[in-house]
């Protein structure tokens, strides 16, 4: 039994002894490889220029745009709507039947055309029965005046006579404008844009549709309310885009008028702006009024989400380089003006041929390592 201890134990030696020269070989071999790979890290390292590796910060990728002076325009953008400058709603002077209507929606008219008429043979009767009485008092008249000058007769008949024959004329003159006013007639040139009466129908002043309408589309105005803080901004003679959303048309205009009062409810005022008169524009359009009520031909501007904010104001991120070659971010205070949709008008900070960092500022602080 005790042989066979010592013969195991014999045997654990001789294979320990046997192995540890293999272990210590492959050490020596991982530290040399080990040697190798730090060289090798710090021969790259050398030749990027870069310590990142040691120091732990990283380079960001951007992308920059050069700052020019470009034009800035703001305007106020307000919706209206178009309308004739000439459109009228027409009704009858004086209430009665209607016995003729001459015209149809979207026949030209001119100023003073008869539209419709309304029945007036009543004073058409009374007219004539009073002809005969103006002939005979009209020849007593002249017959009175041809006595008078003969020195014949008394000038109270001569005064009587006269009276009487300008007093019927006055009757009949009356009666003719009784007549002209069951004729309804056109105030101005234009298109008939709508018809309300019906023959046989009773037209009056006080119903609700109007007799006819009548509009001059040779002349247009886009219209619209502005609120009461811009008035200062708004006035005659600013240059306004007219925008058609419907049209996908944009015209050049500038605004012709600005009323002197404000709404008490509203609070607004009104502006107008000539047009362009086409068979496209139709009165109560909608139009976008683009009113420009600020303009710089030679502003620097920046996309407005590009604008950062600190305690130390307004901000951007420009790319700079170091004596080393290296390039970053610097962060640079402005002092911004007006804003209008995409674009903020920059007064200061920024002179045009800066690099301005316009994609991967937002992971940006002042003073790290950019690529581009």
């Amino acid at each position: 039994m005790n042989k066979a201890v010592t013969f195991a134990g014999l045997s654990l030696l001789l294979l320990a002894s046997c192995s540890s020269p293999d272990k210590q070989a492959k050490l020596e071999t991982l530290r040399q490889q080990k040697i190798e790979i730090e060289g090798q890290i710090a021969a790259l390292e050398s030749e990027l220029g870069s310590s990142s590796a040691t120091s732990g910060g990283k380079i960001t990728d951007v992308i920059i745009t050069p700052v020019s002076a470009t034009g800035f325009v703001h305007s106020i953008d307000v919706q209206g709507i178009v309308e004739a400058s000439e459109s009228v709603d027409l009704r009858p002077a004086m209430a009665g039947i209607v016995t003729h209507i001459h015209v149809k929606e979207g026949d030209a008219v001119q100023k003073g055309q008869v539209l419709a008429e309304t029945d007036h043979e009543i004073y058409e009767r009374q007219i004539n029965s009073l002809q005969p009485q103006l002939q005979l008092a009209t020849e007593m008249y002249e017959r009175q005046s041809r006595l008078w000058a003969q020195q014949i007769g008394s000038e109270v008949q001569l005064l009587q006579a006269r009276t009487q024959k300008e007093s019927l004329e006055k009757q009949i003159h009356t009666l003719e404008e009784q007549i002209d006013m069951t004729r309804i007639k056109s105030p101005i040139s234009g298109t008939v844009d709508f018809v309300g009466l019906r023959l046989g129908q009773l037209a009056a002043a006080n119903f609700i549709d109007p007799a006819f309408r009548i509009v001059n589309l040779s002349s247009l105005k886009a219209v619209a309310r502005i609120s009461e803080s811009t008035a200062p901004l708004v006035k005659s003679g600013n240059p306004v885009a007219l925008a058609f959303p419907d049209l996908g048309e944009e015209v050049s205009s500038r605004i012709t008028f600005t009323s002197r009062t404000i709404d008490p409810l509203t609070r607004t005022f009104a502006a107008h702006a000539s047009m362009p008169a086409g068979p496209a524009y139709r009165p109560n359009m909608v139009v976008v009024m683009r009113i420009v009520d600020y303009e710089n031909p030679s502003a620097i501007t920046v996309p407005v989400n590009l604008v950062q904010s600190s305690p130390e104001g307004a901000f951007v991120y420009v790319a700079t380089s170091r004596e080393n070659g290296k390039k970053i971010a610097s962060r640079r205070i402005i002092s911004t003006g007006k804003t209008y949709g995409s674009s903020t008008e920059v007064l200061s900070g920024l002179l045009a041929g800066d690099q301005l960092i316009t994609t991967g500022y937002a992971q940006l602080t002042d003073g790290a390592e950019i690529a581009f």
